[in-house]
């Protein structure tokens, strides 16, 4: 048992005190992968977020000591990171996406889409960004990828779509606090049940893919994430089949569907071997994310229609 009110007391920088977390987060076995992938960077977004610090701060500061206040807050937030295994964006409602901060709950995922990178090329070559005047992100849980395409294309609106009116009220506070509230609407359906002749440029999705065996083998902090977000059946494919069998009723003409699947790639793609899905390499890691565009989607259907009625 960690003696934590003898340790802090010992230490004074705020440079201590992430070494220290650090060091503690390794010991305690702790898992990483929500917005850091070590022990001494989560540790760092503890000690910032406590101090108020920007990420950019000058090395110097790093020296500077903490108050007796302040260094129980940062050993709170440490125990809790431990006792409780919530990865770092849940104790500190925050997660940045894309060069954004957006508020999170435990009734979001916490953002970590590859997406990101498609979004910084403003998702050329699939679409001119300019062209394209309506997005909808489809599970959006935080609203982070369809906020954060409006970077990308300026001339656009965007529906925020999800099934969980908890995490929709996550969406619409981070609408609000970007002032979107002209150009984006947080909307609760079962995928496109709610979306009745609505039609997009650009659909994009990052549905629940975890299969049932990746689902048992991930760590704790992974299963404080809601459930709904993360499972999606025997091969991960359930929400994914229904998303490929519905949206080109819901594209323009030169519409394209973006979909991130991770490792059920493997599984899609031996489901649709006559599919063109075009897979994206990314320079900063992630896998599985496809693009399709709507007329490909048509000819697939048209292709099964004959099968069944030659």
């Amino acid at each position: 048992m960690t003696n934590f009110n003898y340790q802090y007391e010992h230490l004074e920088t705020v440079s201590d005190f992430v070494r220290w977390g650090g060091t503690l987060f390794q010991k305690a076995g702790l898992s990483f992968g929500h917005g850091t992938d070590n022990a001494f960077d989560d540790a760092r977004v503890l000690v910032f977020y406590a101090l108020r610090l920007p990420w950019d701060i000058p090395e110097t500061y790093l020296l500077s000591r903490l108050t007796i206040t302040e260094k129980r807050e940062v050993t709170d937030l440490f125990r809790q990171r431990i006792e409780s295994r919530k990865p770092t964006p849940y104790l500190t409602g925050e997660a940045w996406f894309a060069g954004l901060k957006f508020k999170v709950s435990e009734a979001t995922l916490v953002p970590r889409s590859p997406i990101a990178e498609l979004i910084a090329q403003e998702y050329r070559p699939w679409v001119e960004p300019e062209s394209v005047h309506r997005i909808l992100d489809l599970c959006t849980g935080s609203g982070c990828i369809g906020l954060a395409s409006l970077q990308a294309c300026p001339n656009a609106t965007v529906d925020l779509v999800d099934i969980s009116p908890e995490a929709l009220e996550v969406a619409q506070q981070n609408i609000e606090m970007y002032h979107l509230e002209e150009v984006a609407s947080a909307i609760e359906s079962d995928l496109f049940s709610a979306l009745n002749g609505r039609k997009y440029d650009l659909i994009v999705s990052n549905p629940p893919y975890v299969d049932a065996i990746e689902m048992d083998a991930l760590p704790e902090e992974f299963h404080q994430e809601p459930r709904l977000g993360l499972e999606a059946g025997q091969d991960g494919l359930d929400l994914v089949r229904r998303i490929l069998a519905e949206a080109s009723a819901h594209l323009t003409e030169e519409g394209t569907l973006i979909v991130e699947v991770g490792v059920s790639q493997f599984y899609l793609e031996q489901a649709y071997p006559e599919l063109p899905f075009y897979w994206f390499e990314f320079e900063h890691g992630g896998e599985g994310v496809f693009a399709i565009q709507k007329s490909e989607l048509d000819a697939f259907q048209a292709l099964l229609n004959q099968r069944v009625n030659p």
